[in-house]
């Protein structure tokens, strides 16, 4: 275990004892906002002194078994024991440094995702519709929920903008590293010849706004925008304006909604992306501010980074970012793509790490 981690473990097990007297009194009983923070604060300390004291067991064990070595009669009992207790502490020394790290609220939250076509022209928009349903397949096998937002269909299939809510627990904290440029290569099916063509669609993934912590929207500053929905939807979406647009004067950023049937539903929804929308525009500015100082491994989920190439002709997959490869492509676009994912959660879970090994 590296020392700092320790340090950090040992300072927690002395809070735990500080929160425990803190909970008891009077003054803090008596002032529920304060009681309900320290008892979360006291939860968590709980579960990672928990897992620090298994830690600290194994490790007694370890060293009893060590000393039994020079026993002949003991000696291949003790041996077993100790690799035995290694292995549990490789195993509980993963877990704390994973319990260590800061958590992002957002997290737990749903997410919406837009994919929009880049370069490529029809081929991109083909593309970004094999994204989308990439990342609907995805969410379904979590046991997630998938609705369209807002689409804007092309002639010869896929999507030139689509708009994803998805809705589950962990949804945002899965898919946040999705953010940013892919790129694919493949023989186009409008292409005669045979030739590989390489086209590109952007991702951006964002947090749906707690509405008791959203940014507040000025109304004089929107511009609300209702024209006839397009795509499917039946007679019923064809006959009525019901489809919203919304413009965010100041930053003239939109945000539009026509799934729903009525023109209500979809200003509520369209309203709650545009606030995703410029909550990620905040967000991004932070994490460029950051990144001037330090580079993150992962990024900031820029859209203008390409952060993964789908080579079909050899049916790999990689993402640039912690220089993965995998050679199941066909599974990944048919939503297998929890190996990546889980890659890419190791890796940042190890930058973060190794900033606060830095800050210790």
């Amino acid at each position: 275990m590296k020392p700092f981690v320790r340090d950090t473990l040992q300072r927690q097990s002395a809070r735990l004892h500080e929160l425990d007297a803190l909970l008891s009194a009077p003054d803090v009983v008596n002032d529920m906002e304060r009681f309900r923070a320290l008892s979360r604060e006291h939860a968590d300390a709980s579960s990672l002194v928990d897992t620090f004291n298994r830690y600290l067991q194994r490790e007694a064990d370890r060293a009893s078994a060590e000393a039994m070595l020079s026993d002949p009669d003991m000696a291949e009992l003790a041996e077993e024991e100790m690799t035995a207790a290694s292995a549990d502490m490789i195993a509980l020394d993963a877990e704390l440094q994973q319990q260590l790290l800061p958590k992002d609220p957002d997290d737990e939250r749903n997410a919406f995702m837009e994919i929009r076509a880049g370069t490529g022209g029809d081929e991109s928009a083909l593309f970004a519709g094999d994204l989308a349903r990439l990342y609907t397949r995805y969410a379904e096998a979590q046991g997630w929920q998938v609705e369209i937002v807002s689409e804007s269909p092309s002639e010869l299939g896929g999507y030139k903008e689509v708009v994803l809510r998805i809705a589950g627990h962990g949804a945002y904290g899965r898919l946040r590293f999705e953010s940013g440029g892919h790129r694919v290569q493949r023989v186009p099916v409008t292409e005669t010849q045979g030739r590989i063509h390489t086209s590109a669609a952007t991702v951006a993934v964002m947090p749906e706004p707690d509405e008791t912590q959203a940014i507040a929207l000025n109304p004089s500053e929107l511009r609300i925008d209702t024209y006839r929905a397009s795509g499917a939807g039946g007679q019923h979406i064809n006959k009525t304006d019901s489809a919203v647009r919304v413009t965010h004067l100041p930053t003239g950023i939109t945000a539009e909604c026509q799934d729903g049937r009525s023109q209500h539903s979809n200003k509520a929804k369209a309203l709650q992306v545009l606030t995703a929308r410029l909550q990620e525009k905040d967000r991004s500015e932070r994490a460029a501010k950051e990144a001037a100082t330090r580079k993150g491994l992962i990024g900031s989920g820029d859209r203008s980074d390409r952060i993964r190439t789908y080579n079909f002709p050899q049916g790999r997959l990689t993402d640039h970012r912690i220089n993965l490869t995998v050679y199941k492509l066909l599974q990944v676009m048919e939503g297998d793509l929890g190996d990546v994912i889980h890659a890419l959660q190791v890796a940042r879970g190890a930058e973060l790490l190794a900033e606060l090994e830095g800050k210790a």
